[in-house]
């Protein structure tokens, strides 16, 4: 039809929308904003053109076909929703902000306007409005495993953890993980006396990553209960505790919990931390303030500072400063004296207040920006 009629713009339009409906969005946008063009009066034809550019990254385009739907259908809570996200992927925050409000304004249930004004809330630490925010998207849905995941987020970074731990665990039930996640064919554990042994497991799917590593340090803390930690060979090569393998048999395992849930199963708050577990591996004897100062950060260290790099000598080292990272945790794990730089997005795990840190005797944490004191700490070595 459009073919036949190619200055028609209903026609192309109906064309652009079937491609959009066919997912073929690079082949949507040329009838699309020819529609946009022969119909300058039908709002749904700017809202079509822009949601396709949004696709395809044309944000200033998608940004320029809303507003000329707003002034078309002014008081339209979808339009000014749409506003807010392309301002949003310009960079342009706070006018984002007052979209999502006028949006809001209009419907003050609107679910995704709420949770984009949540993360915009929560980005610059007013933690109650982004609450608030959430609770209202909640009230409609309140199954929905996002919202409560990202509920369980700003209450964990707060450092509350006993409304935070429940909503947290919605995030083994979002069907498309990212970054890909693993989890065992097995019941999961919800801390009810076990009637058999414990698979406990890191998340992630590359069970060899820095992130899998670090969390199994971290967090197989299970004194007193039977079961086996699922590790890389290199980690069960450090703890002292059972371990298995990634891709070994799970005959005679009765349910598996994955290591980020076990504060919550186990009930543990920052106060009352289980010890870390035993390791095998062991720090080797130096000289009092003669050993290397281990470096494990993506930062550079002070100027004038020799440092070691190489996590294979964490043992060796007499002081150790890094990232939130396995090396810095198996140094700490050692009882190595251990600086752990967090930066404004470090993991809930580690609670909002810096300096000595209940998770290890041996640990100070510090704010990732905290160069001076850094510096002051390494130049006493």
């Amino acid at each position: 039809m459009a073919d036949a009629r190619p200055n028609s713009g209903q026609a192309l339009h109906l064309l652009g929308q079937a491609r959009l409906k066919l997912g073929r969005f690079a082949e949507a946008r040329e009838p699309l904003e020819r529609a946009a063009k022969f119909l300058p009066r039908d709002p749904a034809a700017q809202i079509n053109l822009a949601g396709c550019l949004s696709v395809l990254g044309a944000h200033a385009e998608a940004l320029q076909a809303l507003e000329r739907a707003a002034r078309l259908a002014p008081g339209t809570a979808a339009i000014a929703h749409n506003r807010g996200r392309s301002l949003e992927a310009l960079g342009r925050r706070e006018e984002a902000e007052r979209a999502y409000d006028e949006a809001l304004s209009i419907d003050h249930r609107l679910l995704p306007s709420l949770s984009a004004r949540a993360a915009l809330l929560a980005a610059r630490g007013e933690w109650m409005g982004a609450l608030s925010d959430l609770e209202m998207a909640l009230t409609s849905r309140p199954s929905d495993a996002a919202l409560r995941l990202r509920r369980g987020e700003l209450l964990l970074a707060q450092g509350d953890w006993l409304r935070g731990l429940d909503d947290y665990d919605a995030r083994l039930e979002l069907p498309d993980r990212l970054p890909a996640r693993w989890s065992p064919d097995l019941p999961r554990w919800q801390g009810e006396p076990p009637d058999g042994r414990l698979l406990v497991y890191p998340e992630q799917d590359d069970i060899e990553s820095d992130a899998a590593v670090r969390d199994t340090l971290m967090l197989a803390r299970l004194p007193g209960i039977d079961a086996a930690i699922q590790c890389s060979a290199k980690v069960a090569g450090w703890l002292d505790l059972p371990t298995v393998r990634r891709g070994d048999a799970l005959d005679g395992f009765t349910a598996a919990v994955p290591l980020r849930s076990l504060p919550r199963v186990l009930a543990w708050s920052l106060p009352s931390l289980p010890p870390p577990p035993p390791l095998r591996l062991k720090r080797e004897p130096n000289e009092p303030l003669k050993g290397p100062i281990g470096w494990f950060s993506t930062g550079e260290p002070p100027p004038n500072v020799a440092v070691e790099r190489d996590p294979e000598h964490v043992a060796r080292c007499m002081l150790v400063a890094g990232d939130d990272r396995a090396p810095t945790h198996l140094a700490a794990m050692l009882g190595i004296p251990t600086l752990l730089r967090l930066g404004p997005s470090a993991d809930w795990l580690w609670g909002p207040q810096r300096g000595p840190s209940p998770w290890y005797r041996s640990v100070e944490t510090l704010d990732g920006d905290a160069g001076e004191a850094l510096a002051a700490r390494l130049a006493r070595c």
